[in-house]
């Protein structure tokens, strides 16, 4: 129902599509399979990109801020990287799953502030330093919350206790145009949130992000509290 064609004779499902980083990393994943990297080196790479996509931000130069948007897509292409790599290799651990959630937060945390920093430098105006670091904030509760759940989730897999959740299958495919919208826009503000700042600061806009991520990262996180959360896959 949701195949379309954008080559001859190649159907493509609009929904596989989704995330659109995992048609890059799916590409790199077999080359960076025979290198002697692991999973975890992977995943200091991402780090190291995300935190240099930061520091170029922070200078709130069009040019600097498009390096940054650019490193950013690498990072977030090598954070898709290294769990494949992990099944690829068999190196799935805790403390891979650990270090991955740990990287995806650093990496925001320090976009964030130093986005606002940047564009408060340059403005004058602190009030953007300010959304800068209630974003950042709001990073970290909802890195806090969504650690503390999965870690809950993972003890009570592991005692059996949720055996029905276990085998629950994966999420079905939207179907009404809202579940699409829905859809689209979780995937962009999260797994392919690298292609936003790209494309903002392509244009000049980045600073757009800062009253959105201000008061986004916090409502990211209150969602994590409501019943029912877990199950919606927020």
């Amino acid at each position: 129902m949701h195949n379309y064609r954008i080559w001859p004779h190649q159907p493509v499902d609009i929904y596989s599509l989704f995330p659109l980083v995992r048609r890059i990393s799916s590409r790199l994943t077999p080359l960076l399979g025979r290198s002697p990297l692991s999973a975890n080196h992977i995943s200091f790479l991402s780090l190291a990109l995300g935190l240099a996509a930061a520091w170029s931000i922070v200078y709130d130069e069009y040019l600097m801020t498009v390096i940054g948007g650019f490193l950013m897509v690498g990072c977030y292409v090598l954070d898709n990287c290294d769990g494949e790599i992990a099944r690829l290799k068999g190196q799935s651990s805790q403390f891979g799953r650990r270090l991955d959630n740990f990287v995806d937060w650093a990496v925001d945390t320090a976009l964030f502030a130093a986005l606002g920093v940047g564009v408060a430098g340059s403005s004058g105006q602190e009030v953007w330093a300010w959304m800068g670091w209630s974003a950042a904030i709001g990073s970290t509760i909802n890195y806090i919350i969504g650690s503390i759940a999965e870690e809950r989730q993972m003890k009570s897999n592991a005692a059996g206790k949720n055996v029905a959740a276990a085998e629950k299958p994966g999420r079905n495919p939207p179907e009404t145009i809202g579940q699409w919208l829905m859809h689209i826009f979780r995937e962009l503000s999260r797994a392919d949130f690298c292609f936003i700042l790209l494309g903002l600061a392509l244009f000049g806009y980045a600073w757009v992000l800062l009253p959105l991520a201000a008061a986004g990262a916090h409502a990211f996180w209150a969602v994590h509290l409501l019943p029912g959360a877990g199950e919606r896959n927020v």
